[in-house]
C-alpha cells in the first residue's frame, strides 16, 4: 500500500489544480501538484484588478500558463447560486461564465470560512497554538471564528467518518456589550448605524471604530487618526495607551463572540481562531482578556472552561480546506478525476493490451459493470491477468474495486460535476458528459431553491382564475408544456410566444390572474410590453429567470434559474430542462392544493375527448351499444 508520503510524490493524472483564497483585501493563489503538495503561492491585492478573473489569469501567466482543469477558490462572501457579488470589495462575477473564460472543467467557489473549517481536522498540531485550558473531545462539534476585513463564523460536525461544514453568516449577529465600556462603544456606534453587528466591531475596520469610540469616551477629540495596522503595532509596542485599550477591548469582544458560538453549537471539539488579525498578535493574545471573557458565562462558566481555544498559526490554512473540498467533489480522494475521464486521459500511456481493455470500457461502460472477468477479457481480446493489471494501473485493488468506482462514475452515485466535452471523445463519453452536465445543473437548482418563493408561487397559482405563460423560442416550448399541464388540472391556462398577442392578452387580464414569464436570459426586450400590460391590468407576474436579471427585478416573484448557456451556444439545452423542471414543481404543488375539487373535472375532460374521438370515427363508447338505434330503423 502506498504511504501518504509516497502519495504526495505522485502527480495528479489530470494535471495541477488551482487553489484560491480571496478576501476583501488580498487574493492568494496556489497550485496543488499532487495530494498534499501545494506550491507556487502568490499574493495579489484585489484592488489591482478590475475583475476576479483578471487576477487568476495574471497568476496563471506568472506560473507559465499551466494546463488547469479543476479549481476551487474560497471567497469572503456568501455563495448562493451562480452570481457572486463581494460585500467587502467591488468584484462581482458569474461562476459559470468565469469557468468558461478560464477553460476549466470544474470551478468551485465556496465561502472562505467553509474552506477554513474543512482545513481544521487536517492541520498539524504544530500549526496551532492553544490559549487557555480545556481538552478537545474527539468527534465533537468544532467552532471557528476569524476576524479580518470582516468577521467569519463557522463550524464542523462529524458524520459517518467525515466532516460537514456549517455555512454561517454569524458575524452579522447583533453586537452584545459585556460591560459599561462596551455599552458606551455601542452607544457611539448607534449615532451612525441603526444596527450594530458583531462584525462592525470585531474586525479590522472595527478596531478603527473602537479607537474612535474610546477616544470620544475618554475626551480625546483631537486623537490622531489611525488605521488598524498602526493601532495594533502601537498597542503591541506599548507606546500608546489608547491603542493598548483598543486592543484589549477588541480581544475581549472576540472572547464574547467565541463563547456565544461555543454554547450555541456545543463545540466540545474546541474553538479555533483564524482570520488575518489574531495570528499576528503573537504571545500577546494569550495574555489578553480573550480567555477570561470566553469563560465568563455565568451559570455556564464550568461548561465553557472545559472547551479549548486554539489560534491557527498555519500561514495558508484555507488552501488545505479548498483542496479537501475539491477532492471530495471530484469523487475519489486521490487522483480525483471522473473514472471515464481518467481512462481516456491515460489510455495512450497504457500497453497495447491494456489499451484494448480501456477501449472496451469507454465504449461499453455499463456492460463492463455487469460482465464477469472472463467476458471482459474475451470481448477485449486479452487475458484475464491483463484485465486485473489494467485495474491496478488505475489504482484499484482489483476488478471488484474498479467496478465499484466505475458504477459511481457512470450511475451518478457520487456528486456529478460539469465535464468539458473534448474533440475526439467517443460517442458514449459525449453522451455521459451531456447527462452529467444536466444532472449537475439540476442538482444546483435543487440546492439553491428558495423554499419561500416556491411556496408563494404555488399559492398564487392555485388561487388564480386564469394563468398565462409567455416565452420565446425554447422558452415558448416550455410555456406550451406548462399550458398543457395546467389545463389538465381544469385551470384556465393559455400559452403564447407572439409578442403582440402576449401584450393584447395581458391587457385583458384582471386582478388575481397570473402571468408566468419564462426567459433563460432574463432580458426584458420583447417580454417588456406584455409584462407591463399585465401589471397595469392588476395581474401578478411570476418570473422563471436568472435571479438578478431585468425580468426578475420587474416581476412580483421570481423562481431563479441560474444557468448561462454561453454566447457560443445558440441552442439552449440545459436551461430549457431547468425551466421545465420548475414548471413540474409548480404543477405538482398546485395539483396537491387543487386535487380534490378538480379531479372530477379532469376525469370529465378526458371522457369528453375520448367521446369526441370515437364519434369522429363512427364508433361508440363501450356500454352504449344498447342505446344505439337498430340498423335500418
Amino acid at each position: 500500500m502506498m504511504s501518504s508520503q509516497d502519495a504526495q510524490l505522485v502527480p495528479f493524472l489530470d494535471g495541477p489544480r488551482l487553489l484560491g483564497d480571496v478576501g476583501g483585501t488580498n487574493a492568494r493563489f496556489a497550485l496543488q501538484l499532487s495530494p498534499g503538495k501545494i506550491d507556487m503561492i502568490r499574493v495579489f491585492r484585489c484592488a489591482d484588478f478590475p475583475e476576479f478573473a483578471d487576477a487568476i489569469e495574471t497568476y496563471l501567466a506568472e506560473c507559465g500558463h499551466p494546463a488547469i482543469r479543476h479549481a476551487a477558490i474560497d471567497i469572503a462572501n456568501p455563495v448562493q447560486g451562480d452570481d457572486v457579488k463581494m460585500t467587502n470589495h467591488s468584484w462581482a462575477f458569474s461562476i459559470e461564465a468565469t469557468r468558461r473564460r478560464l477553460k476549466l472543467d470544474t470551478l468551485l467557489i465556496v465561502n472562505d470560512f467553509t474552506a477554513l473549517a474543512m482545513a481544521l481536522p487536517r492541520l498539524d498540531p504544530s500549526q496551532l497554538r492553544q490559549v487557555g485550558g480545556g481538552k478537545a473531545r474527539p468527534a465533537s462539534v468544532i467552532g471557528l471564528v476569524g476576524a479580518g476585513t470582516g468577521l467569519g463564523v463557522g463550524g464542523l460536525i462529524a458524520s459517518d467518518g467525515r466532516w460537514i461544514a456549517l455555512n454561517s453568516e454569524g458575524g452579522h449577529v447583533s453586537f452584545s456589550p459585556a460591560d459599561e465600556r462596551e455599552a458606551a462603544i455601542l452607544q457611539y456606534c448607534w449615532k451612525t448605524y441603526a444596527h450594530v453587528s458583531a462584525e462592525r466591531l470585531v474586525s479590522g475596520p472595527g478596531i478603527e471604530l473602537i479607537y474612535q469610540a474610546l477616544a470620544d469616551r475618554n475626551g480625546m477629540q483631537d486623537a490622531e487618526p489611525l488605521v488598524a495596522p498602526e493601532i495594533v503595532t502601537r498597542a503591541l509596542a506599548a507606546t500608546d495607551e489608547l491603542c493598548i485599550e483598543v486592543l484589549e477591548c477588541f480581544c475581549a469582544m472576540l472572547g464574547t463572540v467565541a463563547a456565544n458560538l461555543a454554547v450555541t453549537l456545543g463545540t466540545l471539539g474546541g474553538i479555533y481562531i483564524g482570520g488575518g488579525i489574531v495570528p499576528r498578535l503573537g504571545d500577546y493574545f494569550a495574555r489578553s482578556p480573550f480567555r477570561a471573557r470566553f469563560e465568563s458565562k455565568g451559570r455556564f462558566t464550568d461548561y465553557v472552561s472545559q472547551i479549548p481555544t486554539f489560534v491557527i498559526t498555519a500561514p495558508y490554512p484555507a488552501f488545505t480546506g479548498v483542496s479537501a473540498i475539491l477532492t471530495e467533489h471530484l469523487g475519489d480522494g486521490g487522483n480525483a478525476i471522473p473514472i471515464l475521464e481518467r481512462i481516456r486521459k491515460i489510455k495512450p500511456q497504457l500497453s497495447p493490451a491494456e489499451q484494448k481493455v480501456a477501449g472496451l470500457i469507454l465504449s461499453h461502460p455499463r456492460s463492463v459493470m455487469n460482465d464477469p472477468i472472463a467476458d471482459i477479457a474475451r470481448k477485449a481480446d486479452v487475458s484475464q491477468p491483463t484485465v486485473i493489471r489494467f485495474c491496478r494501473t488505475l489504482g484499484c485493488q482489483g476488478l471488484a474495486d474498479f467496478k465499484l468506482k466505475l458504477a459511481s462514475g457512470v450511475s451518478g452515485n457520487v456528486p456529478v460535476a460539469h465535464s468539458q466535452v473534448h474533440a475526439g471523445d467517443p460517442p458514449v463519453e459525449v453522451g455521459v458528459k451531456v447527462v452529467d452536465n444536466t444532472i449537475s445543473a439540476m442538482v444546483g437548482v435543487r440546492d439553491t431553491l428558495n423554499a419561500e418563493s416556491l411556496s408563494r408561487a404555488i399559492d398564487i397559482l392555485a388561487q388564480a382564475p386564469r394563468v398565462e405563460f409567455y416565452g420565446f423560442g425554447s422558452c415558448g416550448l416550455v410555456a406550451a408544456d406548462a399550458q398543457q399541464k395546467f389545463s389538465r388540472m381544469g385551470m384556465a391556462a393559455f400559452a403564447c410566444s407572439d409578442p403582440q398577442m402576449q401584450e393584447v392578452s395581458a391587457s385583458m387580464l384582471r386582478a388575481g390572474d397570473v402571468v408566468v414569464a419564462i426567459s433563460n436570459s432574463g432580458r426584458l426586450r420583447h417580454l417588456a410590453p406584455a409584462v407591463e400590460a399585465a401589471i397595469g391590468a392588476g395581474a401578478r407576474v411570476i418570473a422563471l429567470a436568472p435571479g438578478n436579471s431585468q425580468l426578475a427585478k420587474r416581476a412580483h416573484l421570481t423562481l431563479a434559474v441560474e444557468h448561462d448557456e454561453g454566447s457560443s451556444n445558440h441552442i439552449p439545452m440545459v436551461s430549457r430542462i431547468l425551466l421545465l423542471l420548475l414548471i413540474d414543481m409548480l404543477v405538482v404543488g398546485v395539483s396537491m392544493k387543487r386535487s380534490s375539487p378538480y379531479a372530477e373535472l379532469q376525469r370529465q375532460a378526458k371522457l369528453g375527448v375520448l367521446t369526441h374521438t370515437l364519434a369522429s370515427t363512427g364508433m361508440t363508447m363501450p356500454g352504449d351499444e344498447d342505446e344505439a338505434e337498430p340498423a335500418g330503423a
